[in-house]
Order: structure tokens, then C-alpha cells, then sequence
């Protein structure tokens, strides 16, 4: 019996099991986004009205804290604070956690402060970290309901408003991951993010929600119940991702996570490749983190709902090193002769690169054409600069989970992760 499974495992043709795998898996699980993309919109945003019906909340309406968390923001804080305070809800108010900036934050918050009642500002003497900034800002909050959104992003007035719709709809809400939008749109990168934000993240949160569990809310914005953070004990400080690590906390503790598209927010995304290789290689080690710490924990059967988002990710990771693995192969096969069944002869797409681009096509088409009720701007440059994604996007996905993972393995553990302000791109 073992001679017999060892003489199949040196019958397979492993070259082609590979190409195969990275060829196959990106087509299946664009299927799989579109499939469950569209389920989440025909089941919940079609026909939707998406006029907010403010006179339909009662004067005891619940109260909610919006909470943001600031590292060196002199450059956006005040637009921020005045986007939050522009906020059409009966009941809220903003606090504002400087922590421990090096440049006029505090100073611009204090100001504010003293011209608006609703905000109240707490300053830390150093750095602690943004897990750390949220968290005293969640103990400060007089509500039961927080909305956290970046220091640098502009809140839509009614975001809190579709975001406690949720909140306040079923006791097992846990949190509400609300819509980012990009504003610099003046470089290739940026256009490119646009569509991205839309074709891809947007329809893999809608896909998810339907499938059972997301992967993450969203750093930027996101709506929490307090009683959920409280069960948990709130986010950890020695995380790369503190977004990441308590969604998966949350959701193993059998919260449940939402996603409201309604619920916009605008932001600043890098525009330079060292920005952008920053930014996404934070996230693959975030994600590599969140499997480590947890994954034992998702085996047992009351975790299974879990299961096919772990499976995805751990898949992905396979994915970025078979595609390492292709690429290696046909360099080496430039400098030295390599076995027929090992040659790579080109990494230009053949016939099955095209099926796979068309496959693309049509996924940023559904996902775009679901997307524009919130993305005001022509469908088509969106759908024209979003086509170039795999080009450049596969290939820094695929570096950046390459590094992530033994960039997490060697890291030290237990060491607070603090922030550095990011790349936000050029700004008008």
C-alpha cells in the first residue's frame, strides 16, 4: 500500500499540478466573489432606499463616540475633525487621541476644542500605538456604540447613522465595517486603487458576508459594539494589524460582523510604490499574524462558519509561492538547461492567461456596476484604469505574502507595534 501511494506521488506531474494550481485558484475564487458579490446585492442593496430617515429616530436614540486616534496628522486632523462634527445623528460626539505627535496635532485638536462642545481631545505624552489610542478612547466614550474612523479620513455625515442601523439591530452585532473611498486620483496608482477599492475589496467584503465570516473590517472605518470589544478585552498593542486581529477575535467569540456600503468615508491612499509596498506588506503580515495566533483555535467545530475564510487566505499564501516557485524556474532556465518537465518557457499569458484576464474583466465589471451608486464619477475610467490591476497589484500581493511570512516569523514577539504616518498619496 505505501509503495503504492510513493509510486503515484513520483507519477505526478508536478509542473503541471503547479501551473495548474496557478492558473485555476484566481479564476475559481473570482467566481466565487462574483457569485456571493451579487447575492449580497440582489438580497440587500438593490432597490434599496438610500435616503436616511433621521425623523424616524426617537429623542432617546441611542448615543454614539467617534473615536480618532492621531499620530502626526497636522496636515488633515482639522479637516477630519470638522467632517466628523458635520455628522447627521441625533446623538454623538468625537474624541479625538493624540498620540504622543511630534508636530502642531495637539495643538490644532486643543484649538478645536475649545470652539466645539462635542469634542473632547486626550493626549499622550509618547507614541503608544494606534491599539492603544483606540482603546482609550473607547474607555473615555460615554456610549455603548463607537465608530472609529483614521486621523486623516473624512467621515460621510450619515455613516454613523447607516452603521448604528446595524448596531442597534440584534444583540450579536459585534461590528459594522463601513465603504472607504479614494480621493487622490492624479497618478496611475491612485486611479488604479479607485477601481480596486471597488472591484475587488468591495466585492470580496459583500462575498464574504454572504459565505459567513469577513476577514477584516476596515482600519479606516468601522462601528463597534462596546459589550462585544468589553468580551474580548478591546484590541492588542502587539499586533502589526490591530483591524485584522479583532475582527478574527471577535467572530471567533461568535460576534457577528457586517458590512454597510453605506456607510462611506473618504481617505488618502499611497501613491508611490514605496508607499504602496509599506502599506501592503503591513497588511500580508497582519494576516500571517491573525493565522498563527489563531488558527488551532478555528479547528474545532463550533468555528467552522470560519473556516472557508482561513481556507482562503491559507490558499492564498500557497498561491504566491507556487507563483514565486514559476518565476524562479524560468529564471534559472535563462542561465542553465533545466528538465523538459521543469522548463518555463515564457511568463507572458498564453491562451489561459487570457481566459484569466477575461475572468477579470468581468468580475470588475459586476463589481464596478454594483459600486456606482457610490462612486458618483464615469463608470467607464474606472472600468478603463482598473483593467491594468493584475499587472501591477498580483505581482506586489504576491511579493509582499512572500515576505510577510517569514518576516512574521522571525519578529519579536510581544513588541507593542506603533505607526508611522503613511504615503497619502498627491493631495490637491
Amino acid at each position: 500500500m505505501i509503495a503504492d501511494i510513493e509510486a503515484w506521488i513520483v507519477a505526478i506531474d508536478w509542473r503541471d499540478v503547479m501551473f495548474g494550481f496557478a492558473f485555476y485558484y484566481p479564476i475559481f475564487m473570482a467566481w466565487m466573489w462574483i457569485t456571493g458579490g451579487l447575492w449580497f446585492y440582489l438580497r440587500r442593496e438593490r432597490g434599496r432606499d438610500m435616503t436616511p430617515r433621521l425623523e424616524t429616530l426617537s429623542s432617546d436614540a441611542p448615543h454614539a463616540s467617534i473615536i480618532i486616534p492621531c499620530f502626526d496628522e497636522a496636515d488633515q486632523v482639522e479637516q477630519t475633525i470638522r467632517y466628523a462634527l458635520a455628522t447627521r445623528y441625533p446623538h454623538f460626539d468625537v474624541i479625538a487621541v493624540n498620540d504622543g505627535s511630534h508636530d502642531d496635532t495637539g495643538a490644532i485638536l486643543d484649538r478645536l476644542a475649545e470652539q466645539h462642545e462635542r469634542l473632547r481631545v486626550i493626549h499622550f505624552a509618547t507614541n503608544q500605538g494606534k491599539a492603544v489610542a483606540l482603546r482609550a478612547g473607547a474607555l473615555a466614550a460615554p456610549s455603548d456604540y463607537l465608530v472609529c474612523i483614521d486621523g486623516d479620513a473624512l467621515l460621510h455625515p450619515f455613516a454613523v447613522y447607516w452603521m448604528m442601523q446595524h448596531l442597534t439591530g440584534g444583540p450579536r452585532v459585534g461590528a459594522v465595517t463601513g465603504n472607504p473611498r479614494i480621493l487622490n486620483r492624479s497618478t496611475l496608482l491612485g486611479k488604479i486603487q479607485v477601481g480596486e477599492f471597488s472591484s475587488i475589496i468591495g466585492l470580496i467584503k459583500r462575498a464574504q458576508r454572504t459565505y459567513g465570516r469577513i476577514f477584516t473590517v476596515s482600519g479606516v472605518i468601522t462601528g463597534f459594539n462596546r459589550a462585544a470589544l468589553d468580551s474580548i478585552g478591546y484590541w492588542r498593542s502587539d499586533m502589526v494589524t490591530e483591524d485584522i486581529d479583532v475582527s478574527w477575535r471577535l467572530q471567533i467569540n461568535h460576534w457577528d460582523i457586517r458590512f454597510e456600503p453605506e456607510a462611506l468615508c473618504y481617505i488618502y491612499m499611497p501613491e508611490t510604490l514605496k508607499g504602496l509596498w509599506q502599506q501592503r506588506l503591513r497588511w500580508a503580515q497582519g494576516g500571517v499574524e491573525v493565522m498563527l495566533r489563531y488558527g488551532r483555535r478555528l479547528l474545532a467545530w463550533r468555528q467552522r462558519r470560519f473556516w472557508g475564510v482561513a481556507l482562503e487566505y491559507l490558499t492564498s499564501l500557497i498561491w504566491a509561492y507556487v507563483m514565486l516557485a514559476i518565476a524562479v524556474l524560468f529564471c534559472i532556465g535563462w542561465f542553465m538547461p533545466l528538465p523538459p518537465r521543469w522548463q518555463v518557457a515564457t511568463l507572458l499569458p498564453q491562451w489561459n492567461g487570457l481566459l484569466l484576464g477575461a475572468t477579470c474583466l468581468i468580475q470588475f465589471l459586476v463589481s464596478l456596476s454594483i459600486d456606482q451608486r457610490y462612486e458618483r464619477a464615469g463608470f467607464l475610467r474606472h472600468y478603463f484604469w482598473v483593467i491594468w490591476y493584475p499587472l501591477l497589484y498580483w505581482v506586489l500581493s504576491t511579493l509582499t505574502a512572500v515576505v510577510a511570512v517569514p518576516k512574521t516569523l522571525l519578529a519579536s514577539r510581544r513588541q507593542r507595534a506603533r505607526w508611522k504616518s503613511p504615503d497619502r498619496g498627491i493631495q490637491p
